[in-house]
């Protein structure tokens, strides 16, 4: 019986480490503009994550609807580094957005996902 137990404590403790790490990466919580939406020309594409990141490892990439990448200005953290803000080098024309981010928190873990927003007229 004691056998038992140790081994119950031990797989216990294995799955609260396991459990722990699985929340150390940095998980897109918020953007503006937000997925799926509709906006007028945005200044600057904020991404807020979960944790803090390392803003040379991390970075979002803009693609039009004629699959061409639009230029972008340096990316910057804010809110204790968990938000990634880029600027548009021109104001965005009216049509379909699609973001590709790509993101490194202060603790090593990578993280990556996609979504679109639309400019209205």
């Amino acid at each position: 019986m004691l056998r038992f137990i140790r081994f119950a404590l031990l797989i216990i403790t294995a799955s609260l480490f396991t459990s722990t790490a699985a929340w150390a990466h940095a998980h897109l919580k918020a953007a503006e503009p937000a997925a799926n939406s509709i906006a007028s020309s945005p200044a600057s594409l904020s991404l807020t994550f979960s944790e803090a990141l390392d803003v040379k490892f991390s970075g979002i990439k803009l693609i039009n609807a004629s699959k061409q990448d639009i230029a972008l200005g340096e990316a910057t953290l804010t809110n204790g580094g968990k938000t990634l803000v880029v600027k548009p080098a021109q104001p965005l024309p009216a049509g379909s957005y699609q973001v590709e981010w790509h993101a490194l928190s202060v603790d090593g873990h990578k993280t990556n996902g996609t979504y679109s927003f639309s400019v209205g007229k």
